[in-house]
């Protein structure tokens, strides 16, 4: 693939920056930072846009917290400014990165997705016989530092481009050359495009036909067992000798039993919640309607947070665990 050159420009394009600004602050119009940016847009985008053409912007201002579910981890979010520039150099780079995934890639991809994922993976599942899941130990931890860059420099060839996103990835580490921060919209497509030659070498080396990776977790399908072991195999080696990742252990089992995949069980004509999934459904559900009642969100910030949850439920049909749900917060006066 020819690299791509020449983008600075445009990432600093004023419409270009603008644009970043509004995706920056979808959901955000209330918080102070993006009000004191607001106030004062052609200024700061003016800066920001001397700053990209001169090499001179900071980066590496973060904030840290922990979430909990579905497990522990710790997010590092930037502050509201580089959330500016990192949209603003997306929105121009993204297509690249974009261009190299497989079809059966769906993380942080436009027309993709969780749901998209699930629907493929469930038609994988009614025409083979057995599935091998695969997820990488620690992923964003592990991400190795000079080897993210030596598969940027394959798709991008400006130097100052090259440069801007050294810093981005030198900007934070878990140990020496390793990690990226989960919560940043570069380190999204960072993780994506990681993995993606591991997609071209199952899809055309190994010459696996039934195969779906959404960020780290990836399943392939196939009817003969000792084969698809064989695959798994040569992918493990494939990602500890190119990528420098280790894989946890296999998942090998009929398609018949389920495939546990994005808080789902996937089965050839339906899906149901993991029991984790429930659990977290009840407990959000019942935190959403307590701050409600309580008068610290609004109507609309409800729904705002309780559409996606129940869209989440809605995927496996799960009509009577929602009455259940609601019949139980609003008994107890939550």
């Amino acid at each position: 693939m020819k690299r791509k050159g020449s983008l600075m420009e445009s990432i600093a394009d004023m419409d270009n920056l603008r644009l970043a600004f509004w995706k920056s602050a979808r959901g955000r119009h209330g918080k102070r930072e993006v009000i004191r940016y607001r106030a004062h847009l052609d200024s700061c985008l003016l800066d920001l846009r001397w700053a990209f053409l001169s090499g001179t912007y900071q980066l590496g201002n973060y904030n840290y917290f922990t979430v909990y579910e579905p497990k522990e981890r710790i997010i590092c979010a930037s502050i509201f400014p580089e959330r500016v520039l990192q949209h603003a150099v997306m929105n121009q780079c993204g297509r690249w990165l974009d261009n190299y995934q497989i079809a059966d890639s769906y993380a942080c991809r436009k027309g993709k997705g969780q749901y998209a994922a699930l629907t493929k993976a469930q038609q994988n599942h009614r025409h083979n016989a057995y599935y091998l899941k695969l997820d990488v130990r620690k992923y964003f931890d592990n991400i190795d530092h000079a080897v993210m860059m030596r598969l940027l420099e394959r798709r991008f060839k400006d130097r100052r481009l090259l440069h801007l996103f050294r810093q981005i990835i030198a900007s934070y580490e878990v140990r020496p050359g390793k990690g990226i921060p989960i919560g940043n919209l570069t380190s999204q497509y960072f993780a994506n495009h990681y993995l993606a030659c591991s997609d071209h070498y199952v899809k055309e080396e190994l010459g696996v036909k039934d195969y779906v990776r959404y960020m780290d977790d990836m399943v392939l399908w196939g009817d003969n067992r000792p084969a698809l072991l064989r695959c798994g195999q040569s992918l493990r080696e494939f990602l500890a000798d190119k990528l420098l990742l280790e894989l946890k252990p296999d998942c090998l089992n009929t398609t018949a039993t389920g495939l546990p995949f994005l808080g789902y069980r996937v089965y050839r004509n339906t899906m149901r919640l993991t029991a984790q999934s429930k659990k977290r459904y009840i407990k959000k559900s019942k935190i959403y309607y307590g701050l409600l009642r309580a008068g610290l969100w609004t109507e609309a910030d409800y729904k705002t947070h309780v559409l996606p949850l129940n869209a989440f439920v809605d995927k496996a049909k799960t009509l009577g665990l929602k009455q259940h749900v609601m019949k139980r917060v609003q008994v107890i006066g939550l």
